[in-house]
């Protein structure tokens, strides 16, 4: 029988922070955009059945500027005036929506203070993280945009794993996509589909049992 694991990866957007339809759901309004042409763009770059080479994919694996893809992606948009959308800070302006999920950061530092390692595994979109605030909370972080590799591509998890000096099955992985989640599954980490906070750290307590004891630093 396969031994506990000894490490949990996290995604960041939607896992860390609050999901990202409510940060897309906020910036729409406020912008005025027509939702359907944000989720048509959406459909057609990042979806299962995508080309390869995408503006999000390059964008995530350090190809494209995050300025050159406000500019394909503004062409995209519309208003629901009939307007253009302003592409200069397009992607910043979306990211001001997604705020940290506080709940999901305590059960990182829950698992931490209680000896189990952590590590961090995100597709950029060009955003800037929070690292005063999450630095202390991993021990390795693996950028999409830093190493030229995003997720569900296995060697970016492959990648995560030499890092950490360990095998699949000593890892949990944790991420609000499914097909990050199944090519995790194939090369044999432990997953859990995040969807909220407390369902999360229920499914993460049956591999750290330590999250279900109480813990006097």
């Amino acid at each position: 029988m396969p031994a506990n694991p000894s490490v949990a990866i996290f995604d960041y957007g939607g896992v860390l922070t609050t999901p990202g339809r409510l940060a897309i759901s906020a910036w729409t309004e406020a912008e005025g955009i027509e939702p359907e042409s944000f989720s048509t763009a959406l459909k057609e770059w990042l979806s299962r059945s995508a080309p390869a080479g995408t503006p999000i994919h390059r964008l995530e694996t350090g190809e494209l500027s995050a300025a050159e893809f406000d500019r394909l992606l503004a062409a995209k948009l519309r208003t629901v005036d009939g307007d253009t959308v302003e592409p200069e800070g397009l992607l910043s302006r979306l990211f001001a929506n997604m705020r940290p999920d506080e709940s999901m950061l305590q059960l990182v530092r829950d698992l931490r203070d209680r000896g189990v390692r952590t590590a961090l595994l995100s597709n950029s979109w060009g955003n800037n993280y929070p690292w005063e605030s999450l630095r202390d909370l991993f021990e390795l972080a693996v950028i999409s945009s830093e190493v030229g590799l995003r997720k569900p591509d296995p060697r970016i998890y492959e990648l995560t794993l030499r890092r950490l000096d360990l095998p699949a099955e000593q890892a949990v992985f944790v991420d609000d996509g499914a097909p990050n989640i199944e090519a995790a599954e194939r090369l044999g980490l432990r997953s859990v589909l995040h969807s909220e906070a407390a369902k999360t750290r229920a499914e993460l307590a049956t591999w750290f049992p330590e999250l279900t004891t109480r813990h006097f630093p």
